[in-house]
């Protein structure tokens, strides 16, 4: 019902610093140019592409006075494209199209703290007008429909930090109007086609998932879902008619299969599932909201038609140039579908798909230059934990080590071990710049979908709970022990790197384990579990439950020694190997004291860290001149430990950002 991500996790270190193995010397620069930061990193040529729901327009992010602005051009003009917002700080990253087709919305916070907003763009005078003029308070899109065009469903919780009540918003005008006050600390809502909520989502103390529907002013339990699928159970949308709702359902199963849920009877239809994966995403009719196909993904996203209307559309699509085809936007007459295709080796393709010929127009590259870099293969592959668990993962291996692109290495090369975030989220094939930026400088990348991943089935995700610094670790062990006998890479040459949940893995890595990795990166990750979860913004306050269940509960002795036993900081003096960390200031879910304090107990001990901080990010870098800045401090330090090449960070990168180098400036070649 509610897709929680929760983001985080850092290091440790101690004592006297045992001298590690001799590190390789970097490898000089190669006689093929590398690949220029700024293109892995930099925004796009144009990015997020959507069309209007007349088919009238298309609109995409690209840049503008310094960042990433929206801009709009009619379908058959593109060179007629004009910039229709005005940021000169923030990059905009997520909008949308109003009913309308004048319309545009866009949702907007300061500096990274995801006080959010909701800005109106409208395309004929170019006037922009904030509809949610609410200081400290998160907006966020509920609901809207097409047969009520100047009508947003959506939450805020200027009233309550802790909670987001829901409102009818006027697109004109900006008047809102109360429809749900939560009182109740509900997760989510699910609102039918008429815009009327017809059903909440609470999070019991013990875990489990209470649904309800309304009952007047009061709200009556409706189902309850077992805590082993609270987190793999979710509402999508209501079908046609609004007797039933559309949902990703792991009840009587393992993997989520979609379902059609009766209110009134409370019967369960299953309409698809696949025994591997669990259902990701579905391709409904643009007006009527009647599911046409589901989509899955075990090692790579596939379609499935449901109605057969479409069915040779989508058969179309997937041959259309070798990589993942998704349609993005359709207009509401569905004759103009808007479609991505997307691989490792070419990041963004856009086509307009002309449904009554069933013909493809390709109209541009989302990043043309990054198309003629030479880009590596993605393979996904398996791994299997010391316990038994099937690991879908990803392998990079960089030209020297599979000069024939065949995705086995020829010879052993330094590896790093790549860490989603979340933990309750997955990796994915496809164009990670990451991967490329790394395999680029002479290293193999292996990301991992390690227990409590998402996508492989509740069983999977709810071994983890409990897990952290333990079984989870683990499988990231098994994976560097498989890339080791494999041939991959050797013992003593890999670093770990990760960021949110991925940084505190590094962190895990080095203070668990401080025998099995060289070096770790960690990007925005918590170094204790007691201070994370007593410092988590207001809003989340409704997913504490699952915080406690999933990591573990500080009110309870047990919970406090587990959660101190899973902690880096708790063991800062087992620290044997050079660390770099990366925190934004205003990262409301991670604080930065969490990098802060794991600095500051390294420093006690005489460890060295390298520790740059960005004042004008949260969690995550959003600006293209901090990315790529960060990124050119990981290189160079990796090259340190690893051995691999390394561009030399310019003057003119670091004037760019605002990277801020708080400690172990020393610890980076070339500053």
């Amino acid at each position: 019902m509610h897709k929680l991500l929760v983001l985080a996790l850092v290091a440790s270190c101690g004592g006297a610093l045992p001298a590690p193995p001799p590190p390789p010397p970097p490898a000089p620069a190669s006689a093929a140019a590398p690949i220029p930061r700024a293109l892995l990193f930099g925004y796009p040529e144009r990015d997020n592409v959507q069309l209007s729901p007349d088919g009238s327009m298309l609109s995409w992010i690209a840049e503008h006075g310094g960042t990433q602005n929206v801009f709009v051009a009619p379908v058959g003009a593109l060179h007629q494209a004009r910039v229709v917002t005005a940021e000169t700080a923030r990059p905009i990253r997520s909008y949308f199209w109003a009913y309308t087709s004048h319309h545009l919305v866009y949702r907007q916070d300061a500096g990274g703290n995801e006080d959010t907003h909701f800005y109106r763009v409208e395309l004929a005078t170019g006037q922009i007008t904030d509809l949610t003029p609410y200081p400290r308070a998160n907006a966020r899109l509920e609901m809207m429909d097409p047969r009520s065009p100047t009508k947003l469903l959506v939450r805020l919780n200027d009233r309550d930090p802790r909670a987001h009540d829901v409102y009818a918003l006027d697109l004109l005008t900006g008047e809102r109007t109360l429809v749900v006050k939560n009182d109740h600390g509900f997760v989510a809502f699910a609102s039918d086609n008429d815009l009327e909520v017809r059903l909440a989502a609470k999070k019991l103390a013990d875990g489990t998932l209470q649904l309800l529907v309304p009952d007047g002013a009061a709200w009556r339990p409706f189902q309850t879902v077992p805590f082993e699928d609270a987190e793999t159970t979710r509402t999508l949308h209501f079908a046609p008619g609004n007797r039933q709702v559309y949902l990703r359902d792991t009840r009587e199963r393992d993997t989520a299969a979609l379902i059609a849920l009766d209110l009134a009877t409370g019967q369960r239809q299953v309409l698809a599932e696949d025994p591997r994966a669990d259902v990701l995403d579905v391709l409904s009719h643009p007006t009527t909201g009647a599911v046409q196909a589901v989509a899955f993904e075990y090692d790579r996203v596939r379609w499935r038609a449901l109605d057969p209307e479409i069915a040779p559309d989508l058969a179309a699509l997937a041959k259309l140039d070798g990589g993942e085809a998704s349609v993005v936007s359709r207009a509401t007459d569905d004759r103009t579908w808007l479609v991505l295709s997307r691989s490792e080796q070419h990041p963004r393709r856009y086509y307009l798909w002309d449904r009554p010929t069933r013909r493809a127009r390709f109209l541009f590259s989302g990043h043309p230059e990054l198309d003629r870099q030479p880009l590596r293969k993605m393979w996904p592959v398996e791994i299997q934990s010391r316990d038994g668990l099937t690991m879908v993962s990803y392998l990079t291996l960089p030209a020297a080590a599979d000069p024939d692109g065949d995705g086995k290495s020829d010879a052993p090369v330094p590896l790093v071990l790549l860490v989603h975030g979340g933990p309750w989220a997955r990796d994915s094939w496809g164009p990670i710049p990451q991967h490329q930026h790394l395999a680029n400088r002479g290293y193999a990348v292996l990301a991992v979908n390690y227990r409590g991943s998402t996508g492989f089935g509740k069983r999977f995700q709810n071994a983890a709970s409990l897990q952290w610094g333990r079984k989870m670790h683990d499988d990231l062990i098994d994976a560097v022990d498989w890339a080791v006998r494999t041939g991959i890479t050797r013992k003593d040459q890999v670093c770990i790197l990760g960021a949110s949940y991925g940084g505190y893995a590094a962190l895990a890595g080095l203070t668990l384990t401080p025998d099995v990795f060289r070096c770790a990166i960690d990007v925005v990750g918590p170094s204790n579990l007691l201070t994370l979860q007593a410092s988590l913004p207001p809003h989340w306050s409704p997913l504490v439950a699952t915080m406690r269940t999933r990591i573990g509960d500080p009110t309870t002795p047990e919970g406090r020694a587990l959660l101190t036993a899973a902690s880096p900081l708790t063991h800062v003096g087992n620290i044997k190997r050079p660390l770099l960390i990366g925190h934004g200031a205003n990262d409301p879910r991670v604080k930065q004291a969490e990098s802060e304090q794991i600095v500051a107990a390294m420093k006690q001990r005489g460890l060295p860290v390298t520790y740059v901080l960005f004042p004008d990010e949260g969690h995550g870098f959003r600006r293209e001149e901090n990315r790529t800045a960060f990124w050119a401090v990981a290189e160079a330090f990796l090259a340190r430990h690893l051995g691999g090449t390394y561009q030399p960070i310019t003057q003119a990168e670091l004037a760019a950002s605002t990277m801020q180098i708080r400690e172990g400036r020393d610890g980076i070649p070339g500053l």
